[in-house]
């Protein structure tokens, strides 16, 4: 077993593992909203681990002739899946974020404990 090729998939699982503990054991909302931010970056390090190729350059064709000729290249659609991932965390952590600022508006509190009730 190769270890140095395993490690980028550790490190992922490990700040994925975390952040959900952090989500599990968090006493306040927004809290729990960096917690999951946290884990979204476990993604990221997942992606990259992923879409590496040892010795590939980009997928870039203009000035050289296509693979195999040109030697390996990286898979774009894993980089772009990257990209999206990160949009879509920025844009959910934004939301959860203005959702948190309304229940503190609303119910003067961010404890999900004090946040049980529906009533008003």
């Amino acid at each position: 077993m190769n270890l140095p090729h395993l490690l980028p998939y550790l490190a992922a699982g490990w700040i994925m593992l975390a952040g959900l503990y952090g989500i599990v054991t968090s006493r306040d909302l927004v809290h729990a909203v960096v917690c999951l931010q946290v884990t979204q970056s476990g993604t990221y390090v997942l992606l990259l681990a992923i879409g590496y190729r040892s010795g590939a350059t980009a997928p870039v064709f203009s000035d050289r002739p296509p693979p195999p000729a040109a030697g390996p290249v990286t898979d774009p659609v894993v980089q772009a899946m990257a990209l999206t991932d990160i949009v879509v965390g920025a844009t959910v952590t934004a939301l959860l974020l203005a959702l948190a600022v309304q229940v503190a508006k609303r119910r003067g509190t961010l404890d999900p404990a004090e946040l049980r009730s529906l009533e008003s």
